[in-house]
């Protein structure tokens, strides 16, 4: 007998409680949480904090972001950048996720530094990949710093 294709289901919001676990008082860890520098990194100490609202305009409470980031000196902790020039930071995690619904304003709260430019061509910025409840597939979007206004004119992603 044949089966039609499983129909598709949104995002969440079980995703929040089940991979950001410490944040939600659960006494199991997870492998990631929203402290992606930990004392001693190199670089300018940032904080990331933001609501998600949804298409009404209302602030979601149980959405969950993930970033994803070069270190203070554009490097990415990850195989795939094989510079060999010593500047990947032990104390950098460069990944990190965080959910809405542990703080009572609903936002999200990340603890990071500013990153540097991966390469000439690309501006210093930080990956963001948005889960919630509604969303067939997540989001992904770009964070860019106001005061890297000529690195961010040559982006081509910002183009």
């Amino acid at each position: 007998m044949a089966h039609g294709q499983t129909p598709s289901q949104t995002i969440g919001p079980f995703f929040a409680y089940g991979l950001t676990a410490r944040q939600y008082g659960y006494s199991f860890g997870t492998i990631v949480d929203a402290v992606l520098a930990k004392p001693g990194t190199d670089g300018e100490a940032i904080r990331i904090v933001g609501r998600v609202f949804d298409g009404e305009g209302v602030v979601v409470n149980d959405a969950m972001l993930e970033i994803w980031q070069a270190n203070a000196h554009g490097r990415y902790n990850h195989p795939a950048d094989t510079r060999s020039d010593n500047l990947l930071d032990p104390g950098f995690l460069g990944f990190g996720r965080a959910g809405t619904g542990a703080d009572t304003e609903n936002r999200f709260v990340f603890q990071t530094v500013k990153p540097g430019a991966p390469d000439a061509a690309q501006a210093p910025h930080i990956n963001v990949v948005l889960f919630m409840r509604g969303l067939l597939s997540h989001t992904y979007t770009r964070i860019y710093f106001s005061d890297e206004a000529a690195a961010n004119a040559k982006d081509p992603v910002l183009q």
